[in-house]
């Protein structure tokens, strides 16, 4: 995650490991398997994690927030490659991700946006599918080196940067109170933690 997929070799996990290069061979059969496994663990952790997250929260914008400061958990230490690596050279990988996002996440987005129109945090007139494919398309665009060079933006400030001016865009008068409420919550909690 630190490091990219392509860079790190074999040769690489086994020394980190403490273990012959040999005995990780008889553990998995190429890298690519070995990235496919790790791949599965991380989805079946952040389903886990997500679905718990969702349910814990009071509301759709809490469970917005709640999700924000998962990511920023999560993408603290990610290199932007991690994604381009997996396309590009591990390509079964991908597509198991790929289907995460469209399935999981498409429909953890939308039942979000149902719930804050339910709750009237959300306006009632906005297009639940639509918006849903658009968030979840932006989720991927920090990792877009034409658009945002690791060099000069931080994945994670521009997903925060983003999911923040969706969120205003959805959001009613009621709405619009609450996030702000829960900004400067987390700035509080911030400035006490420094």
């Amino acid at each position: 995650m630190r490091l990219g997929i392509r860079s790190v070799s074999m040769d690489e996990i086994a020394t980190h490991l403490g273990i012959s290069k040999k005995t990780v061979y008889q553990h998995f059969q190429d890298k690519d398997e070995l990235v496919d496994r790790v791949l599965q663990m991380q989805i079946n952790n952040m389903q886990a994690e997500t679905t718990e997250t969702v349910q814990s929260a009071s509301n759709a914008i809490e469970e917005i927030f709640n999700t924000m400061d998962m990511m920023v958990k999560h993408s603290r230490n990610m290199n932007p490659m991690v994604l381009f690596d997996l396309q590009k050279y591990h390509l079964s990988s991908f597509q198991k991700f790929h289907a995460y996002k469209n399935d999981f996440l498409l429909n953890i987005i939308s039942n979000n946006l149902k719930k804050g129109v339910e709750e009237g945090l959300y306006r009632s007139d906005i297009k639940i599918e639509i918006l849903s494919k658009f968030r979840l398309e932006t989720l991927m665009i920090g990792f877009n080196m034409d658009a945002f060079p690791a060099d000069k933006y931080n994945v994670t400030e521009v997903s925060l940067v983003i999911i923040e001016n969706f969120l205003y865009g959805l959001a009613t008068e009621k709405g619009f109170n609450m996030i702000e409420s829960y900004k400067n919550k987390r700035k509080e909690h911030n400035n006490i933690n420094q």
